[in-house]
């Protein structure tokens, strides 16, 4: 089964897809995004980089009631290229200029050029968040404790 990333067509409006890149550009080290994109193309702001914050909900046992966890630094961005295509990026922080990488990708993402940007950049990352995520598991599996108890035999 492709996921939403793998599936998604040079100028699809799958909404799963751009959510799929959107998410993993967000969460991409802004140092290894700018390795992988070094060159913004000339775009104009829409909406200057600004940070802000937002409410972080979480719910008890992930399916209980809803609580408010606390407050997040982000960054969002807004921005058009000059083909007229519009990216748009919420990354976690302070940092203006991956908010501004992570928005170029997007719109980028939007035009023909997209199985380039998917090989180049999308690809690389997805390898290294997957990758990071099996090292945190391992991290975490190998502290697990398991309890159990014997039970004695009765006496006959």
């Amino acid at each position: 089964m492709q996921t939403p990333l793998e599936a998604a067509t040079p100028n699809s409006e799958s909404l799963a897809a751009r959510k799929a890149w959107m998410g993993l550009l967000a969460r991409a080290k802004p140092g290894r995004l700018a390795d992988l994109f070094p060159e913004l193309p000339a775009h104009d702001l829409l909406r200057a980089p600004e940070i802000g914050a937002v409410m972080v909900r979480g719910r008890i046992g992930g399916t209980g009631q809803p609580f408010n966890l606390g407050e997040m630094t982000v960054t969002r961005c807004a921005l058009r290229l000059g083909s007229g295509a519009v990216g748009h990026a919420h990354v976690q922080g302070r940092d203006k200029g991956h908010a501004v990488r992570a928005a170029v990708v997007d719109a980028l993402m939007q035009t023909n050029q997209a199985e380039a940007l998917r090989a180049t950049v999308l690809v690389p990352l997805q390898a290294e968040e997957v990758a990071r995520r099996a090292n945190r598991a391992a991290k975490a599996a190998a502290t697990k404790v398991e309890f159990f108890t014997l039970v004695r035999g009765e006496d006959q």
